[in-house]
């Protein structure tokens, strides 16, 4: 099954919403810890930022939190 089939299905369960929603959380964690970051660990954290950008845009999380949220109101 393509990924995008495999996402769009995900994409309807609350669990994976809950997921992307860690995955959001984890990013502005990393991003946060750039500002008092040692120069020796900033080329670390910038990859991990990257890595949950990236997944964050194969998922289009946005899209999927912000469908989650509709329903939730």
């Amino acid at each position: 099954m393509p990924i995008e089939k495999s996402i769009d299905y995900l994409s309807h369960v609350t669990q994976f919403a809950d997921f992307l929603e860690l995955i959001k959380e984890e990013r502005e964690s990393c991003i946060s810890a750039l500002f008092n970051a040692e120069t020796e660990k900033v080329q670390q954290i910038a990859g991990q930022v990257l890595a949950y950008d990236q997944i964050m845009k194969v998922a289009d999380a946005e899209t999927i939190l912000s469908r989650h949220r509709d329903k939730a109101n």
